[in-house]
């Protein structure tokens, strides 16, 4: 209990802010969204890749999302293959399964959880991440729909991408920003994650409460969140990391699916229905499960 009132029940407020703010004026989630990705997301990226020492742990993270990303995608084929379902119904199960809410979600646990150091390291998975939804989740949204080169011309688009480059450069390089120029991308940072975790309550007051698919919401939902944090743990045991890094990849393998995945899955009719759906369920479950799985890992 001491935990859901330190650390999950402050996220969560945040999150019905938002709900009940779009429920009360229904805005326009787009252009909100828009100045998060294109301005605050980039400054956070680039303040966080600019002061973080970079060391051996970054190429274990790569290491890490990839092995349990290509786990989850095998195993709701599998699913898929056991049930026959239709590819368009495979790719929506794979859109919330093997892509977690790292962004909204994630790193403001981690911040609240373990402090200012873990979260720099979240945001460095929140960036990796963001990629391969770009390139992954695009894919699989529009599968039989679009080409992979889509995907790749996504990445390119993000601005977080270059500013990814950009702060690796400068800190690799040791090339200093100055002083005021830095404490405005600062501050712009600072206003990030509390956007995108009002961002995320907007879009759960968008999804519909009612048709569930129970039997493909139930898979998917111990999938994304039972399987999910367990394959983290044996692939965590493995890795030679920090004990600190291996709490922040298990915390956000433990996540509920990504919101992110919701849009694609509405732009390439990729089952936006059961996705919506789905995402939906794991982040009400995600309210115990997460303060249950910081508990264990202390």
């Amino acid at each position: 209990m001491v935990i859901f009132i330190q650390v999950v029940l402050p996220v969560c407020i945040v999150f019905v802010a938002g709900f009940l703010l779009q429920r009360a004026f229904m805005l326009d989630i787009r252009s909100i969204s828009t100045l998060a990705i294109y301005i605050m997301t980039p400054c956070l990226v680039f303040r966080t890749f600019y002061v973080s020492p970079l060391d051996i742990e970054y190429a274990y993270m790569i290491v890490f999302a990839l092995v349990l990303m290509f786990s989850l995608i095998f195993l709701t084929k599998c699913y898929a293959r056991l049930r026959k379902l239709t590819v368009n119904e495979e790719s929506g199960m794979i859109l919330t399964t093997a892509f977690m809410n790292v962004g909204n979600y994630g790193t403001p646990i981690i911040l609240f959880a373990y402090g200012e150091g873990a979260f720099v390291l979240a945001v460095s998975f929140m960036v990796l991440q963001s990629i391969l939804m770009n390139l992954f989740g695009v894919y699989y949204a529009a599968k039989g729909r679009a080409p992979i080169s889509g995907a790749i011309k996504a990445i390119f688009r993000m601005p977080a991408t270059y500013a990814t480059v950009i702060a690796l450069c400068f800190n690799a390089l040791s090339i200093s920003v100055p002083a005021n120029l830095f404490l405005t991308i600062d501050m712009i940072a600072e206003a990030a994650i509390p956007t995108v975790m009002l961002i995320l309550g907007m879009q759960l007051a968008m999804i519909e409460w009612h048709g569930f698919k129970w039997e493909r919401i139930s898979a998917a939902v111990i999938l994304r969140m039972v399987i999910s944090p367990a394959l983290a743990f044996i692939i965590v045991f493995f890795l030679p990391i920090s004990d600190q890094l291996g709490k922040i990849l298990i915390v956000s393998a433990a996540m509920p699916s990504a919101a992110t995945i919701v849009m694609y899955a509405v732009q390439f009719d990729a089952q936006p229905k059961l996705v919506s759906t789905i995402t939906l369920m794991t982040t009400l479950v995600s309210l115990f499960s997460i303060t249950f799985i910081i508990w264990i890992l202390g």
